[in-house]
């Protein structure tokens, strides 16, 4: 199995890359914010991969991120969920995005994505909840998907989830205040520690 391809980007489709690796052109189909990530041809890409055999042809898919690939893997045990519809959550929402919502049973934020119905929505979330709970823990204060501008904002300047999910506690206020406040509240309570 391919389980992570590092190369030269060759070439740039519409849902699709091409590495060159040793001499070969391997495509790896992405979501479409990976192809806003990967840089321009001629730059090194690395993509963490799954190999799947549709119709007796193999198809390579790839994910800047491991938690991207291991989300994209157990997405498609899901009946009704294939790989195109896997790449559409995962350009909606980053990893840690879906997975929280999985994990706190946000059918709001899941059907939200498209191609996702409510049906659908409440599948994942019955079928990945309690293998997604240990990793993605959600916090019993209901901080998760509906504070996911701050905690993307956390995540962005590098905090571990563990780090995102105990300073996102620590906001006085949530509800009310707006982003500015509950990241500076957040950093300050990330400073203190």
């Amino acid at each position: 199995m391919i389980n992570s391809i590092s190369g030269t980007l060759s070439s740039i489709g519409d849902n699709y890359v091409v590495i060159q690796v040793s001499g070969i052109g391997l495509r790896v189909n992405v979501a479409q914010s990976t192809i806003v990530e990967a840089g321009t041809e001629g730059d090194l890409l690395m993509l963490h991969t799954t190999l799947l055999i549709r119709d007796d042809t193999p198809v390579l898919y790839g994910f800047p991120t491991a938690e991207g690939k291991r989300l994209f893997d157990l997405l498609q045990d899901v009946s009704g969920v294939g790989p195109r519809l896997s790449l559409d959550m995962l350009d909606a929402m980053s990893p840690d995005e879906a997975a929280m919502a999985i994990v706190s049973g946000d059918l709001d934020r899941l059907s939200g994505v498209k191609g996702i119905g409510a049906r659908t929505a409440g599948r994942i979330v019955v079928d990945l909840q309690s293998k997604l709970q240990k990793d993605w823990e959600a916090s019993p204060t209901g901080i998760g998907v509906a504070h996911g501008d701050l905690i993307a904002a956390l995540q962005a300047l590098g905090y571990s989830r563990a780090e995102v999910q105990e300073a996102v506690a620590g906001v006085v206020d949530l509800e009310n205040s707006p982003l500015e406040e509950q990241l500076r509240q957040a950093l300050q309570s990330l400073v203190r520690e």
